[in-house]
């Protein structure tokens, strides 16, 4: 009997969680102080670069389901950290904005954020982080940028 699949030290599924696994170890920690989760600090990231966000686009953006971004707002909206309105041309859409309160979480991690990311940098090097990211873009059909 032959075998068509790889070794699972081959496996790019598997690959893909033992990194994301490595990756998101030091952004749990940066994030234990904050009171956030990993979620809600993509939305904070997501509205603090682009600013106000309709729903489907914010959940997009931040690699959300949209049913999930629903409870997610629901809970960031009752800490002070987002706020959610009508759009006043599409009274159906709903449009989701950092706070203050919520920018200052990205303020204050700002430079531990980016101290990770460096370290990152540095473990790969910077052309092979920036052709990680390339890569990775290349395996998800929704990425624009």
């Amino acid at each position: 009997m032959t075998n068509d699949l790889p070794s699972t030290t081959r496996s790019l599924p598997i690959a893909l969680i033992r990194a994301r696994e490595g990756v998101m170890a030091p952004i749990r920690d940066m994030l234990t102080e904050t009171g956030i989760t990993e979620q809600q600090w993509r939305v904070l990231r997501v509205l603090s670069e682009y600013g106000s966000l309709d729903t489907s686009t914010l959940a997009d953006r931040a690699s959300l389901l949209f049913p999930s971004l629903t409870r997610i707002a629901t809970t960031m909206r009752k800490k002070g950290l987002i706020t959610q309105t009508r759009d006043e041309g599409d009274r159906r859409r709903q449009l989701i904005a950092i706070t203050a309160d919520g920018q200052k979480i990205i303020d204050d991690h700002r430079t531990q954020a980016a101290q990770i990311v460096a370290g990152f940098k540095a473990t790969l090097g910077e052309e092979n982080y920036e052709q990680l990211l390339d890569l990775l873009a290349m395996l998800d059909p929704g990425a624009a940028e």
